[in-house]
């Protein structure tokens, strides 16, 4: 008895077949089609990345996940039934600036700097998502957020401008001497003018081939240095000319993959700090060497460092990624000087962290914590 053979297709019986009309599907504009996405969950998602190449790609943005990843988190904070993360704050005298969710909120300091005023005195909005960091320099506020967009706030008044910067979210700013920089999950850290006539104009694009964490403008606002996720072989430190966007050095060359640098901070020109997924803190010269830092500590419980901040003379205080653990070190020393857990028993990254002669703040999923160094 034969064998019965497959099916066979018309092609296969030597006729044609006209190619199929392109589907209306794609005549809707991108953001309408992220709309219709936005209504599937995790697993609907993963099978409509199965269709096609394009549907692959439209399904894997960031801004879909995003809702159902935050959906899996449990940030410990919520009012009104919505999760507000407070990733990022500022110190402004009697004032202090916090980021909640899509917004930035400022608090008047109570006396003694014991806590802030129960509502805000000012909130600047303009960020369709979270905001991911943002600077105070007075008079203005410049935030980047997870829409990809700059916004600039005016802190004294109404004035405000957004613009488009990134294809994905912009994870870190920096604003000195009318220049803006931003870097973004989209690899690329971008320079900004804020000139009469110009504000918002891209002077530069920098092509970081990695996810840009952390950037930072040299005191003598002639660089600024990028910290990036440390995913392939380029050292995640490297420092750029601000005025043509060229590379002019690396930093370091024994950092290991995935040792990604989430924070920055400049003491002096020549003097740098920055800390990571590698558990380390590291002070960098400069002005002695670009291969080796002069200093480093390393988290004692290998936890992952997320902020850092300095009094610019002895003290370093550092936030970690578990339990929201505050360090201080002293430079003169090699361990630890105190440590405060301040998340027990649910588990917080310390986001930021901002210092004064008296007092601490730490910026965690769930609350806004104060150290009081006067008292006993």
């Amino acid at each position: 008895m034969g064998r019965k053979g497959s099916p066979r297709s018309p092609q296969a019986e030597g006729g044609s077949q006209a190619a199929s009309p392109p589907s209306p599907l794609w005549a809707l504009p991108e953001e309408l089609l992220l709309l219709i996405c936005s209504y599937l969950d995790a697993q609907a998602l993963g099978r409509l990345a199965q269709v096609c190449r394009r549907l692959r790609f439209l399904s894997s943005r960031d801004v879909l996940w995003r809702r159902i990843a935050r959906g899996c988190l449990n940030s410990g904070f919520t009012q009104l039934g919505t999760d507000l993360l407070m990733p990022w704050m500022e110190l402004d005298g009697e004032y202090l600036y916090l980021s909640q969710a899509e917004n930035i909120q400022a608090y008047h300091l109570c006396a003694e700097g014991t806590g802030l005023q129960r509502h805000p005195q000012a909130i600047f909005s303009g960020h369709q998502e979270d905001v991911c960091r943002f600077v105070l320099v007075n008079p203005h506020i410049v935030s980047g957020g997870g829409d990809g967009s700059i916004v600039l706030h005016k802190i004294h008044g109404s004035y405000s401008v957004k613009f488009s910067a990134h294809e994905q979210e912009v994870n870190c700013v920096d604003f000195q001497g009318g220049l803006i920089v931003s870097g973004s999950r989209d690899r690329t850290a971008k320079v900004w003018s804020l000139s009469a006539g110009r504000v918002g104009q891209c002077l530069h694009t920098v092509q970081t081939e990695d996810r840009v964490w952390s950037i930072a403008i040299s005191p003598l606002l002639s660089s600024f240095v990028t910290g990036t996720a440390c995913c392939g072989h380029i050292s995640p430190l490297r420092i750029w000319d601000l005025e043509s966007g060229q590379l002019l050095t690396c930093l370091g060359t024994d950092f290991h993959r995935g040792a990604g640098v989430l924070d920055v901070f400049y003491e002096t020109p020549s003097l740098l700090l920055s800390c990571g997924y590698d558990t380390y803190i590291r002070y960098w010269d400069i002005r002695t060497s670009t291969r080796k830092c002069v200093q480093e500590w390393e988290e004692p419980h290998d936890s992952a460092l997320y902020c850092i901040r300095s009094d610019k003379n002895h003290m370093i205080a550092s936030g970690s990624s578990y339990y929201g653990v505050v360090r201080l070190w002293d430079k003169r020393q090699t361990q630890c000087l105190q440590s405060f857990h301040l998340s027990s028993p649910t588990s917080s990254p310390v986001y930021c962290l901002r210092f004064s002669t008296t007092h601490l703040y730490a910026a965690l999923a769930s609350a806004l914590h104060v150290l009081d160094f006067t008292a006993s």
